[in-house]
């Protein structure tokens, strides 16, 4: 496999999240959004090697998290060089709509396996103590921010925001770089699929069970590491890659 060593991840100014977290932190009500704002993240020049991560998925009951709730949830704490699943956690929600049967036949979650499930306000405290001061992990981002922000403003009246770096938008930098170009496009070569599964493959990775928030997370957490041995150097600061 050929590799490219790629300095700037995203041609636009980085996010300073520490600011804007005392800033959310001054503005937010609940007190389990005070607490999470309250952790320190680290400074945008942190070396990535020396970044504490926490690689999160949901399994929902559909795309839309409008109309759609999350009913499972997996963590998994991280950095470069290490997995820490002894820490890893996974929770069930009970999901305030009916669960569509396209969902149930993808994930294989059924009504009966939330019955007795907590409500995502429940487990809310748990959560957040679990991404507090870490900078998530996710492959697609929107799922995740997207779903967590929705949840919490039914529930609470609060959304959340959070740094996040987005696995499938790296690879896609990566694939872009490696096979996009008019010279690529004229010789047949185009990017390959952004898939979890399919990217995994191109760094050796084994192929999971999809479709299951915990080893997903796993999965995700791999992917990044994969992705930043082989394409970027340890020493590139947050910056370059958080959202």
């Amino acid at each position: 496999m050929r590799y490219v060593m790629i300095k700037k991840l995203f041609q636009k100014p980085t996010i300073q999240w520490p600011t804007k977290f005392k800033h959310k932190q001054e503005r937010a009500t609940d007190e389990r959004l005070v607490a999470f704002y309250g952790h320190d993240l680290p400074d945008a020049n942190t070396p990535i090697s020396e970044v504490e991560f926490v690689a999160m998925d949901f399994e929902t009951t559909g795309l839309d998290p409008h109309k759609n709730g999350i009913i499972t949830i997996g963590l998994v704490p991280f950095n470069l060089n290490r997995i820490f699943l002894r820490q890893s956690k996974h929770w069930k929600v009970r999901p305030q709509e009916k669960l569509a049967e396209d969902s149930v036949i993808i994930h294989g979650i059924t009504h009966s396996d939330l019955i007795d499930a907590p409500d995502l306000n429940e487990i809310l405290s748990d959560i957040l103590a679990s991404l507090s001061g870490k900078i998530v992990v996710v492959h697609y981002r929107r799922i995740e921010r997207e779903f967590l922000d929705h949840a919490l403003r039914s529930r609470i009246d609060e959304g959340i925001e959070f740094p996040v770096l987005d696995t499938l938008e790296i690879e896609a930098n990566i694939q872009q770089k490696l096979h996009g170009g008019i010279w690529n496009k004229v010789k047949g070569k185009k990017p390959k699929s952004l898939r979890l599964a399919q990217s995994r493959r191109r760094y050796g990775l084994p192929d999971y069970t999809p479709h299951h928030a915990l080893t997903d997370a796993i999965a995700t957490a791999e992917l990044l590491q994969a992705q930043i041995a082989h394409h970027y150097q340890p020493d590139q600061p947050i910056g370059d890659f958080w959202l």
